[in-house]
């Protein structure tokens, strides 16, 4: 037992001082922050403080514990919790924190019940209790994608924890659809908080536990800190969820920055100290889709390295014992804290001003507000598509299984438990023999078993179904009537279906290299200042980020290999992408709006290409080529068709070889005995090729031989149909697409006429790809509209909402001085403070109800705890990842806007030299982009349109050059199987402004109109600031009067 020395104030030596027993464990009792705030206690002068210690709490008897008027005890690892009871029970102390509510802690269930009683929400669950481990019980069902309990089924990604509170070792598990596998949370453990287990797919069953809903967060958790239920801190960190790896700063802490809480969140804090009757209280807050929910209670719990926190917590703590024990003491803070803490200054951010961006220098007034980036996706294996007609009784039967036994219904086979049984009846279908010579006769027999073969061959690859890479769809095409099984009318039953399986289109080692690289490169060039400028606004919630993707798996992939390069993550791509890529599959998939325009262009443009005339009218002039119909088509087309399909016999001619030998290799030995076959979930994480396979003479990725071959005869039997005499141009950017992998991916396999056929392909490809989108100007408008209508609406959004925020900042700032003044004059009492509090989040939490649909919610730092120079700055990030139709689409409406009536006279979005660079650029490959970058001009007045200024350039992606070129770079980059890719260039005159209201104004006739979209909602995290009383939020920000004498470096 201990007993703090004390100098004293001379007013309060009079009085007997009040005695504060600290009856913890003595680890906890000599921590930085249970020190920090002791000291700032004792040194009011009205307290004495008592430690316990270790041999005094573990040994004595209660009856000899220091008697004493208020306690501090909570329960930390081997501390006596009923002996501290008893204790409680004898002397009748006031307690800080009640002890009786500290056994809740220790039991989940019990926390959520607690949680749920007060109104407090909490993620959707359920509990699955065991009464003895691996115990069967009826009610839980575990599926691949899913587990459900009574009836409640959770999708994976789901969360899964243990009943035992102590117990820390929380999973999460993936869906197979994102690669599946397990991620595994825990206590830090030097730099790591969590692991990924990629080949756990089954979830526990050794005890009890909770599953729950898992919340998307952004990749960023909250720690919220109460003293009372009037007062809560709160801080933002890295979640754990994302890649595991602790962000410490040089001293070898955690990184966490001081957030403000909304006032609903503020109620939850309050009402979390209530519920448990823990007056100091941790809690953790998950922020997902504008709403908050709490998933753990912590007990007794201090915030870390804040001389701020340790001066409100003291303040707070005093007024409580005060009120306590000795109500007739004056509680006002005094005047000036009487301490002296000189408090260690850590660097803080200067304002980092953009004084040159990509196309001039506009001043250093000028300040980046948001990035907008449209983005293709990385490198691909090219997509294949198998159809064959099938009669067989098992598949109609599958058919019907999984469409509810509707006759005339279409089912798609996804999930791998669909996909499974394809496989096991399929694999009772493919014949054990090839056919010989005497079945030539039976062509179509032999036909569709080779297509069978296939089908089994896709399903096998890879060894299980995970990955968004294998769909099928089965299609009734004819149906017979037979007599119904109980004998009573008739049915209708198929007897032949369509059945179409889509394959390939996966991002390959180098997609993945190439997205995480290109993230990278975001991360030091598009930011102004260093790379580090974007983390720490990325950690302290003033950099506003939201990804989203296509349907596509490669699409989905690529945004999260980027993500892994522009926040400086690490580890696998399953938990980046379920955490912080959104789908959206309405905006960025898909191009059945402009179908019918792109027929006519298709069959325009089959049409030049075979006769070698247009029967359109041409638009175009010297000056302006790209006006032309059909610009970009080499003049001899028509020559080159011809050439295409020969070579294009040599090469599958050549694969077909090598396929039979492996076939008769696989007949032999039934199967690889050597190499493993390619698994597609594992190679997700992986930016380097897999040597073992390129070692072995075998073909890159998860492609064998015999389906290089089904890949290559497809091509060569759609391009050209002898018997029609009649080529299909529609293939040629497929025989461009095999031909640039192979030369990529394959070239160890030294296919001859490979580079010939690339050169042939790559001419007409030029030429065709462009065109499929619009043959003349007027038409690539028209169907980039269509196509990408609604991302451009969003586009607008983004930009819009990015405006209002930072017109309603700057409208704030003029008005603080005001709001200071109104906070000093008006909120000395905290206990009027407490009632107004309580009737604003009242009122605040109807309000919240009105705003559930939005999904752009924001939160910001705390500007007063945090050693952040700007805590105001605030940058917009919104990435969306897509496919080759959508870049075409968005660049041909912003080159070709002002072509449409309604603009008639405006001069185009991008100036002559980048219409001219545009129409140079034959192909927007793997991984170009369009990014668009918003300034303010803070020295221009609000209402001005040069306030805002949008600064464009693109790039054309992956660089071929290496492909074309035999020097040491192209013998580097084909070892790596990869290509680097292009920086941007800029869509604008240096020195030229183009300004948000222009923009608005030449886009909004193609865009969807905004009130299509879901209404937006003022921002949670403004809603202080902008839809109520400027003055009520400053009041709720500065808790406490003495607020404003304390640290002014922390502010």
């Amino acid at each position: 037992m201990s007993r703090f020395a004390s100098s004293g104030m001379a007013a309060a030596a009079a009085e007997k001082k009040i005695t504060v027993g600290v009856c913890v464990m003595q680890k906890k009792v000599f921590s930085s922050p249970m020190r920090q705030i002791l000291d700032r206690l004792q040194a009011f002068g009205e307290f004495e403080i008592i430690i316990f210690g270790d041999n005094v709490i573990l040994e004595d008897p209660i009856e000899s514990w220091p008697i004493c008027d208020c306690l501090i005890a909570f329960y930390s690892n081997g501390y006596p919790l009923d002996k501290a009871e008893a204790y409680v029970a004898l002397r009748m102390p006031y307690l800080v924190n009640e002890l009786e509510q500290q056994h809740l802690l220790h039991d989940r269930r019990k926390v959520y019940e607690r949680l749920e009683m007060f109104g407090i929400p909490v993620p959707r669950y359920a509990l699955v209790n065991r009464e003895v481990p691996y115990q069967e019980l009826d009610y839980f069902v575990e599926e691949e994608d899913f587990v459900e309990v009574r009836g409640d089924r959770f999708w994976k990604p789901f969360v899964e924890k243990p009943i035992d509170g102590d117990n820390h070792s929380i999973m999460i598990y993936y869906p197979s659809s994102a690669g599946g596998g397990m991620k595994e949370l825990f206590r830090k453990i030097g730099n790591r908080s969590s692991e990924f287990h990629p080949e756990v797919r089954r979830v526990r069953r050794g005890g009890s536990y909770i599953y729950e809903e898992f919340m998307p967060t952004g990749g960023t958790d909250v720690k919220v800190y109460t003293v009372g239920p009037e007062y809560a801190h709160a801080e933002a960190r890295k979640s754990p969820v994302v890649d595991g790896v602790v962000m410490r700063n040089p001293d070898g802490k955690e990184v966490r920055y001081p957030v403000l809480l909304t006032p609903a969140e503020k109620q939850m804090a309050r009402e979390v100290c209530i519920a448990f009757r823990q007056m100091v209280c941790g809690f953790d807050l998950l922020r997902c889709e504008g709403r908050s929910y709490v998933c753990d209670v912590n007990g007794w719990s201090f915030v870390k390295n804040s001389h701020k926190y340790y001066d409100d917590a003291a303040c707070v703590l005093r007024k409580m014992l005060l009120e306590a024990k000795a109500p007739h003491l004056s509680s006002t803070i005094p005047p000036i804290l009487p301490w002296k803490v000189n408090e260690p200054v850590q660097p803080s951010e200067g304002l980092t001003r953009q004084g040159s961006g990509i196309i001039g220098t506009f001043g250093q007034a000028e300040e980046l507000r948001c990035v907008i980036a449209v983005i293709r996706h990385g490198d691909r294996t090219p997509k294949q598509k198998v159809k064959l007609k099938v009669t067989e009784e098992k598949l109609l039967n599958l058919m019907l299984k999984y469409n509810g036994g509707r006759p005339r219904s279409e089912t798609k086979l996804k999930s791998a438990v669909q996909l499974q049984d394809l496989l096991d009846a399929t694999r009772t279908l493919v014949p054990r023999t090839r056919p010989g010579r005497e079945s030539d006769s039976e062509a179509e027999d032999i036909e569709h078993a080779e297509k069978l073969r296939q089908v089994k061959a896709v399903l096998e690859e890879g060894g299980h179904f995970s990955g968004i890479y294998r769909k099928v769809q089965l299609k009734p095409l004819k149906w017979i009537k037979v007599t119904k099984s109980d004998g009573e009318g008739e049915q209708e039953r198929p007897v032949e279906a369509l059945m179409v399986l889509k394959y390939g289109g996966v991002l390959t080692h180098a997609g993945r290299k190439q997205a995480e690289e290109l993230g990278r490169y975001f991360r030091n060039n598009i930011y102004p200042g260093e790379g580090t400028g974007l983390l720490r606004l990325h950690s302290t919630y003033r950099h506003d980020l939201k990804i989203y993707s296509s349907d596509e798996g490669r699409v989905q992939m690529s945004a999260a290999a980027f993500a892994k390069g522009l926040l400086d993550l690490e580890g696998q791509l399953t938990p980046i992408l379920v955490s912080l890529v959104s789908k959206d599959s309405s905006m960025l998939d898909g191009l059945d709006n402009a179908s019918i325009e792109m027929e006519e262009a298709k069959a325009m443009l089959n049409e030049i290409i075979t006769t070698g005339v247009s029967k359109g009218s041409s638009n175009g002039s010297s000056e302006l080529p790209w006006m032309a119909d059909g610009v970009g088509l080499p003049s001899n087309a028509s020559e080159l068709l011809p050439e295409l399909v020969k070579l294009t016999r040599k090469v599958t001619e050549q694969v077909k070889l090598l396929a039979k030998d492996e076939d008769e290799e696989l007949i032999e030995t039934s199967g690889y005995n050597l190499i493993l076959p390619y698994d597609q979930a594992k190679a997700l994480g992986k930016t380097n090729i897999d040597v073992d396979r390129i070692a072995a003479g075998l073909p890159c990725g998860s492609e064998g031989f015999l389906l290089m071959f089904a890949r290559w005869r497809k091509l060569e039997r759609d391009l050209y149909n002898e018997r029609k005499e009649r080529f299909d141009i529609t293939q040629i950017p497929d025989v461009y697409d095999s031909c640039k992998y192979d030369l990529l991916h394959n070239a160890h396999l030294n296919l001859e006429g490979l580079d010939d056929l690339f050169k042939v392909a790559q001419l007409l490809a030029d030429g065709v790809i462009p065109n499929e989108y619009g043959i003349n100007p007027r038409q690539k408008l028209k169907i980039g509209s269509k196509i990408a209508r609604r991302l451009l609406g969003k586009i607008l959004i983004d930009l819009r909402n990015t405006r209002e925020e930072a017109i309603c900042i700057a409208g704030l700032k003029s008005n603080q001085e005001q709001c200071s003044k109104s906070s000093e004059t008006e909120w000395d009492d905290q206990e009027y403070w407490s009632e107004e509090y309580r009737r604003f989040s009242a009122s605040e939490k109807s309000l919240e109800q009105d705003d559930e649909d939005d999904r752009e919610s924001q939160y910001r730092l705390d500007p007063k705890y945090a050693n952040v120079k700007t805590p105001e700055r605030h940058v917009r990030t919104r990435l969306y990842f897509t496919s080759e139709s959508h870049i075409h689409s968005l660049m041909n409406v912003l080159r070709y806007c002002n072509l449409d009536e309604s603009l008639q006279g405006e001069d185009s979005l991008i100036f002559l030299n980048g219409l001219e660079r545009l129409y140079k650029t034959k192909e927007l490959d793997y991984m170009s982009y369009i990014v668009l970058r918003m300034f303010e001009n803070t020295e221009v007045a609000l209402e001005d349109p040069k306030r805002f200024r949008i600064e464009m350039a693109f790039s054309r992606g992956a660089d071929l050059s290496p492909l074309e070129k035999n020097d040491s770079e192209a013998t580097s980059l084909h070892q790596e199987h990869t290509l680097p890719i292009m920086g941007p260039e800029r869509l604008q005159e240096v020195g030229s402004y183009l300004t948000l209201e222009k923009m608005e104004r030449m886009i909004r006739p193609f865009a969807m109109p905004a009130e299509d979209f879901p209404p937006p909602a003022t921002p949670q995290g403004f809603s202080g600031y902008f839809s109520k009383s400027a003055a009520v939020l400053e009041r709720l920000v500065n808790l406490w009067p003495f607020s404003k004498q304390g640290n002014v470096n922390g502010g």
